[in-house]
């Protein structure tokens, strides 16, 4: 091989996941809903992937798998050449704990806890975690450390469960729905602290939303349907989530 087509490789991002024939089907007989339908999927180190399709396509289904939430039918995931559907509970709660954020529509923080207590939760379990101080400057509230929830807007809520799941430093952040319940200028500042994290900390960040001009910040967009991958594309450049309205 060249000395440029060996750079060239190197360069190339290495697969964080990749999903070989995935197919779920909850239920049996004439009860059974497939829910996926094998799907084949390679998410990269370092990428935001952006999933999006109409509301049934189970984008929620494949991020539950990735994340160690749900196991397959059928198929194999393998997240860093490591088949997560061969990992006991233990393991997969392990694997949840290290290496795995989720954010979801819903902030579920805890009422009684200011916003950095609400953090510190997590870092109190982690091995390397960020300081809850230092988490929440980097979604941009270090000026609500002190604040209970219901003295949050709800962007300051969602961008405090963003805190919340990246203080354990985990190598990829599931988020879905991020900014269904807000409007579009509190969900852009939501965006922007997941970019961000993408940014800072080298965070895989794999997205769903309904909301199509999302997508234009990512790096690649996949597009769902009926259970299936209905295409795969790469935007050849990433807007910052200021320049995206809907």
């Amino acid at each position: 091989m060249s000395a440029g087509g060996a750079s060239a490789l190197a360069a190339r991002p290495q697969p964080a996941f990749s999903v070989h024939g995935v197919i779920k089907i909850y239920g049996e007989g004439s009860a059974a809903v497939h829910a996926l339908r094998g799907v084949d999927l390679d998410l990269f180190e370092g990428e935001i992937a952006v999933l999006v399709g109409p509301s049934g396509s189970d984008k929620s289904t494949l991020l539950n798998i990735l994340g160690g939430l749900d196991a397959p039918t059928e198929g194999h995931v393998e997240f860093r050449g490591r088949d997560l559907t061969a990992l006991n509970e233990r393991a997969l709660t392990r694997y949840r704990r290290d290496h795995v954020g989720f954010v979801f529509q819903f902030y579920n923080l805890i009422s009684s806890l200011t916003a950095k207590e609400n953090v510190t939760l997590v870092t109190e379990i982690a091995k390397d975690p960020l300081p809850a101080a230092d988490a929440l400057a980097l979604v941009g509230l270090s000026d609500r450390l002190d604040h209970f929830p219901a003295q949050l807007s709800g962007g300051e809520q969602q961008r405090v469960a963003i805190a919340r799941a990246i203080a354990k430093r985990p190598n990829v952040l599931f988020c879905d729905e991020p900014t269904g319940a807000l409007d579009s200028k509190t969900g852009i500042t939501v965006l922007d602290a997941i970019n961000t994290v993408n940014s800072e900390l080298g965070t895989l960040c794999a997205l769903i939303t309904h909301n199509a001009p999302i997508a234009e910040m990512a790096d690649r967009v996949i597009e769902f349907g009926d259970g299936q991958i209905v295409s795969v594309r790469s935007n050849a450049v990433r807007r910052a989530p200021k320049d995206i309205t809907w």
